[in-house]
C-alpha cells in the first residue's frame, strides 16, 4: 500500500513538471571566438612582463652581434664552463662569434652546466615558450642541464597558445613533433610540505635571448 501511493506522487510530480512550460534554452556558445580579450600592449612587451613573472630571466639583445656579446657576458657572470649546443646552425654562428661550446653528447648529463637551444613559439600572454622535439637539440638538452639558455626571435612571438600551435602545424605540417612542450619558467615544485622547490625536475634557471628581427 505504502510502495503504491510513492509510487502516485512520484507519478504526480512528473506529470506536473511535463505540464510546465520549457525552462529557457541557454544560447549556443560560439567555440570559434577567442577565450580571451584582445591583448593592449605590444606583443613582445606583455610576453617580457608575463615571463619575468614566471621567475625567467629575460635579455634583448638588438641584433644577432649584440646576442654573442650578451651570451659571452653572461657566460661570465655565471661561470659557466660547459655550454652545450647541438643545432648545427647555432653552431656554426658561435664558432665564427669565438664563443666556446661543447657539440658532443658525451658526459653532457654530469658536465653540463648550461644548454642552449631554439623553440618553436614564444606565447605573449602566458610569458611561456613552445619547445619540441624536432630541433637537433632534441628532447633532452632543454631538460637535464642546470641552466636552459633560449635564443629566439621576435617573429616568433604570437598572442595565444592556439597561435603557436598554428605555427608549429605550418612549420612540420602532417609531421608534427612527438614532444611539443610549454616551458612557462625554471622547473619547480611545492609538493613536499608546499615549500617551493626550484629546479626539482629539470633546469634551475630558464634563460631567454630575444633577438630583434623586425625591421624598424
Amino acid at each position: 500500500m505504502y510502495e503504491a501511493r510513492s509510487k502516485d506522487i512520484v507519478l504526480r510530480k512528473v506529470r506536473e513538471a511535463l505540464a510546465k512550460s520549457a525552462p529557457v534554452v541557454p544560447p549556443t556558445p560560439d567555440f570559434s571566438a577567442d577565450l580571451y580579450p584582445p591583448l593592449d600592449d605590444d606583443l613582445s612587451v606583455t610576453f617580457a612582463t608575463n615571463f619575468l613573472k614566471n621567475s625567467g630571466t629575460f635579455v634583448y639583445c638588438e641584433s644577432e652581434e649584440d646576442f654573442f656579446d650578451q651570451l659571452f657576458a653572461f657566460k661570465q657572470e655565471k661561470g659557466i664552463q660547459n655550454l652545450f649546443v647541438w643545432e648545427q646552425e647555432w653552431q656554426t654562428k658561435l664558432y665564427a662569434a669565438g664563443i666556446h661550446f661543447l657539440d658532443d653528447e658525451s658526459n653532457f648529463i654530469k658536465q653540463g652546466d648550461a644548454g642552449l637551444t631554439t623553440c618553436e613559439a614564444l606565447i605573449a600572454r602566458t610569458g611561456s615558450i613552445f619547445v619540441s622535439g624536432a630541433t637537433e637539440s632534441g628532447r633532452r638538452l632543454s631538460i637535464y642541464p642546470e641552466k636552459h639558455l633560449v635564443v629566439a626571435r621576435m617573429t616568433q612571438l604570437v598572442a595565444d597558445i592556439k597561435e603557436g600551435l598554428q605555427l608549429i602545424k605550418n612549420k612540420y605540417g602532417n609531421k608534427i613533433p612527438s614532444m611539443i612542450s610549454l616551458v612557462s619558467g625554471p622547473s619547480r615544485t611545492a609538493d613536499i610540505e608546499k615549500t617551493l622547490v626550484m629546479g626539482a625536475h629539470g633546469p634551475r634557471e630558464l634563460v631567454l635571448f630575444l633577438i630583434d628581427d623586425i625591421p624598424h
